[in-house]
C-alpha cells in the first residue's frame, strides 16, 4: 500500500479505475486548458474558446468538447431561436475549480521561469 502525503490514512490508488479515469480526462491534451478557460470565463461560444487556446486546432477542440460533454464536465447549449451554441461547465465541471487552482499554485512555484 502506498502512503499519500497529507492524509491520515494510507490510500491505495494503484489501478483505481476512478483515479485513472480522472487523470485520463484531465491529462488529455487541451482538456485542462478548456476546463480552465471555462472556469475563468464562464459561458462561451466555440470561437471564444478557440481564441483562448490558439494552438489547439478546431477539429481537436470540437473532439475534446464532445468528450468533456460525454464525461459530464461540459454542457453544450443550443438556442432554438438562433444558431447560437454555447459551452459551459456542469456542476461536476465547476467542482474542478479548487483542483485547477492548486495546479496553478503548484506550477507557479515549480515552473517560475516559463513565460506566459
Amino acid at each position: 500500500m502506498r502512503q499519500v502525503i497529507g492524509l491520515q490514512d494510507a490510500i491505495n490508488y494503484y489501478l483505481c479505475p476512478k483515479f485513472e479515469k480522472t487523470f485520463s480526462f484531465l491529462g488529455k491534451k487541451w482538456n485542462g486548458l478548456i476546463i480552465d478557460v471555462l472556469l475563468q470565463e464562464g459561458v462561451l461560444r466555440f470561437r471564444e474558446i478557440a481564441r483562448q487556446i490558439p494552438k489547439c486546432s478546431d477539429r481537436v477542440l470540437v473532439e475534446r468538447l464532445r468528450e468533456l460533454e460525454e464525461d459530464g464536465v461540459v454542457i453544450r447549449t443550443e438556442h432554438d431561436d438562433s444558431s447560437l451554441i454555447e459551452y459551459s461547465l456542469t456542476e461536476q465541471g465547476k467542482e474542478l475549480a479548487p483542483i485547477m487552482h492548486e495546479i496553478h499554485t503548484w506550477s507557479e512555484k515549480w515552473y517560475p521561469s516559463i513565460k506566459k
